[in-house]
């Protein structure tokens, strides 16, 4: 099997990203958006990351094909926030539990550990092993649980808060 390649996301992703993200909008609570975006609707969210500076949004692929995503984004919109970067990361449905997520933070962290970041922040809808293992994995800990926070599905949904710093 060949090894996953990490790079940084180009628009040229787009598409394929927003692929991914809309099977967890349409098949599970792992995002709270209730409708799948399109490609152009995506492009706002695409925009918010750089090739450098604290938000970062990195890809990894093989043979070409994006497998998965990870990314820093601004926390809250308050100027005192600016040095704690909130996560996200999805990886394609028939690609999970394979090590892609602890691979992709793993570059993620390692571009940005020269940025003035103080905390990282990552939520996720409850339950989740998987993803509650590779926070905690991750050097993540639980801060606390938002309780019935999100409602899809038809039922409501909790919310796990972690955090780590971002070692030097």
């Amino acid at each position: 099997m060949p090894t996953p390649f990490i790079r940084p996301a180009t628009l040229d992703d787009l598409p394929r990203l927003t692929e991914i993200y809309n099977h967890y909008v349409v098949n599970s609570p792992a995002t709270f958006d209730l409708e799948p975006y399109t490609v152009e609707r995506r492009m706002l969210w695409f925009s918010q990351f750089g090739l450098a500076g604290r938000h970062r949004l990195l890809v990894t692929e093989e043979d070409g094909v994006v497998l998965g995503y990870a990314g820093t984004m601004r926390f809250r919109p308050k100027a005192a926030y600016d040095t704690t970067v909130e996560t996200t990361i999805y990886c394609a449905a028939d690609r999970t539990r394979k090590g892609l997520g602890s691979l992709l933070y793993a570059a993620l962290f390692e571009a940005i550990k020269d940025e003035d970041i103080h905390r990282i922040v990552a939520g996720f809808t409850l339950p989740n092993a998987a993803s509650q293992a590779l926070h905690e994995h991750l050097g993540f800990k639980t801060m606390g649980i938002f309780h019935e926070v999100g409602r899809k599905f038809g039922r409501y949904w909790d919310v796990a808060w972690t955090e780590r710093g971002l070692p030097s």
